[in-house]
């Protein structure tokens, strides 16, 4: 009972990094579609009609426009398309995002060369600029898809959700090692197949399941507590192999907002599974060290008080699944 207070605890606790999760990173992108010449396409979250967060593209003083910008408002979001020619090329010039350090969001960058290699960085307040490099190391590819995946994962709080309601109906222990492996193999697959281009599946319908999913496991949560287990509690890593497999492509569509770069396919793949993977443990360390101070703290609480976190999951689950079934 005590546990179900603290596992509700941290629920509100990762709600404003959901919130903030809503608040969509602005995109960078630079294609280079001759020598020195490059399409650029500059997106910026929308604050309303007309109105658009002051973030603007620097680009390195040998860069002249070819074309002027074209703009766009579309989904609440700013778009900008331009040509421009860079003497000499990027390679070792800097790009700055200017204003984004009084702000709170990030910027995805994605640089696309003739050769078909890319380099992808993340910018943030504290480091509002880069260097572009001549080739991206396989280093500079693993540390950065390293980071993509734990930050794809610890701001994907449906994801998330879903580990916390097995957790809860799995408890710790060889269960928890069994139903973690299960989905890290499920997922693993899928995110492959679907990365690699074997798989093709809408990301509309993946999103929906994902969802369902999680409503799911929180109904046998509560139905495990009414004395009537259920499939994910006498079996939970057969339910956590089926439903990784949706997750799995749900991970894919943040890899692709990013892209593999060419020359360091598998490695880029390869670090991304390993910072997902990582983000989960990192996640459910957390979740285990509640727990284990729950045990420590003697706090009376209403029997109900169990099926708190179950209902609360749910609900914001099927709320999800409603709002992702409608914008088919």
């Amino acid at each position: 009972m005590k546990r179900a207070f603290i596992i509700m605890a941290f629920l509100f606790a990762i709600a404003p990094a959901a919130m903030a999760h809503e608040i969509r990173p602005a995109y960078l992108e630079l294609h280079e579609t001759a020598a020195e010449t490059y399409d650029v396409l500059w997106k910026v979250p929308g604050l309303g009609e007309n109105m658009r967060l002051g973030l603007y593209v620097e680009l390195p003083t040998a860069c002249s426009n070819v074309t002027e910008p074209q703009a766009v408002m579309i989904n609440n979001a700013f778009a900008q398309r331009w040509r421009v020619k860079c003497a000499g090329g990027l390679a070792g010039g800097t790009i700055n995002i200017a204003g984004l350090q009084s702000t709170m969001t990030d910027v995805l960058v994605r640089l696309e060369r003739l050769d078909g290699s890319l380099q992808v960085t993340r910018l943030m307040p504290s480091t509002p600029s880069f260097v572009v490099e001549a080739v991206p190391s396989a280093l500079a590819v693993a540390s950065t898809y390293t980071v993509l995946g734990i930050e794809h994962i610890l701001s994907g709080i449906d994801h998330l959700l879903f580990v916390l309601a097995l957790l809860i109906i799995t408890g710790s222990g060889w269960r928890l090692v069994k139903t973690v492996t299960a989905f890290t193999l499920s997922h693993s697959i899928t995110l492959s197949l679907a990365t690699l281009g074997y798989v093709h599946i809408p990301q509309a319908p993946v999103e929906a399941v994902i969802a369902l999913s999680i409503v799911f496991v929180a109904s046998e949560i509560v139905h495990a507590r009414a004395g009537r287990p259920g499939l994910t509690q006498r079996a939970p890593w057969v339910v956590a192999f089926i439903f990784g497999l949706a997750h799995g492509l749900g991970f894919a569509g943040g890899l692709s907002d990013a892209g593999l770069p060419a020359a360091h396919i598998p490695t880029a793949l390869l670090f991304f599974s390993l910072g997902v993977e990582t983000g989960h443990l990192l996640f459910i360390g957390v979740v285990l060290s509640l727990i284990a101070l729950s045990r420590r703290i003697r706090l009376a609480v209403p029997r109900w008080a169990e099926l708190v976190p179950p209902y609360a999951i749910g609900t914001m689950a099927m709320f999800w699944v409603i709002q992702r079934v409608t914008a088919f």
